[in-house]
C-alpha cells in the first residue's frame, strides 16, 4: 500500500523508509483482523490494533527528533511494540479468535517488519558508535549513503497481500 502525501520536507523523511512502510501494512492488516474480520473480544481487539499502530507511530516519532540517539530510543520501543504485537497474536488462534491462515499472513509480515527494524537499529548504531553522526541525521551523507541505508534493507521482502481471506 501506498502511503503518501504531496507536502514533503525533511522531517517526513520517515515516510519513504520501507520499514515504516511495512510497519502501517501490518497496522492495516491487524485492523482489517480485528475490527473487521474476525470476532475478537473487545478489550484484545484494542491492544492488539493498539500495540501494532503503535510501530509505525515510534519510527515516526523517532525519526522526528532528529537526534539518532533518541531516534535508536524510539526504535526500541518500536521493537517493545512488536513483541507485544506478536504476543496478542499468537494468543488468539488458541482461542478461536483467528483462523490459522490469518495468524500466518500477520506473523509473516511481522517477522519482516521486526528484521528490517533490527537491522536499522543496528546500522544507526554501528553509525553512532563510528562517531559517522554526532548529535543530527542527516538525510544523506556526501555520497548519498545514508538515505539508501535508511530506505532498503537486506531483509527480503514478503509479499503482503490486502485481500487474503483467511
Amino acid at each position: 500500500m501506498k502511503y503518501e502525501t504531496n507536502l514533503r520536507n525533511k522531517n517526513r523523511g520517515y515516510l519513504n523508509l520501507i520499514v515504516w512502510q511495512k510497519a502501517m501494512d501490518l497496522f492495516d492488516l491487524t485492523w482489517r483482523t480485528g475490527y473487521v474480520e474476525s470476532n475478537i473480544d473487545f478489550k484484545l481487539r484494542s491492544q492488539f490494533v493498539n500495540a501494532t499502530q503503535s510501530v509505525a507511530a515510534n519510527i515516526a516519532e523517532g525519526y522526528g527528533r532528529r537526534s539518532v540517539n533518541e531516534y535508536i530510543q524510539f526504535l526500541y520501543i518500536a521493537l517493545g511494540s512488536l513483541t507485544k504485537t506478536l504476543t496478542r497474536t499468537i494468543s488468539l488462534p488458541h482461542t478461536t479468535q483467528l483462523s490459522e491462515g490469518r495468524f500466518e499472513e500477520i506473523n509473516r509480515l511481522h517477522y519482516e517488519v521486526e528484521n528490517r527494524l533490527l537491522r536499522l537499529v543496528e546500522k544507526l548504531e554501528e553509525k553512532r558508535d563510528a562517531g559517522d553522526w554526532t548529535s543530527r541525521i542527516a538525510e544523506e551523507d556526501e555520497d548519498g549513503d545514508l538515505l539508501v541505508l535508511l530506505q532498503h534493507s537486506n531483509t527480503p521482502s514478503l509479499h503482503y497481500s490486502p485481500g487474503f481471506n483467511a
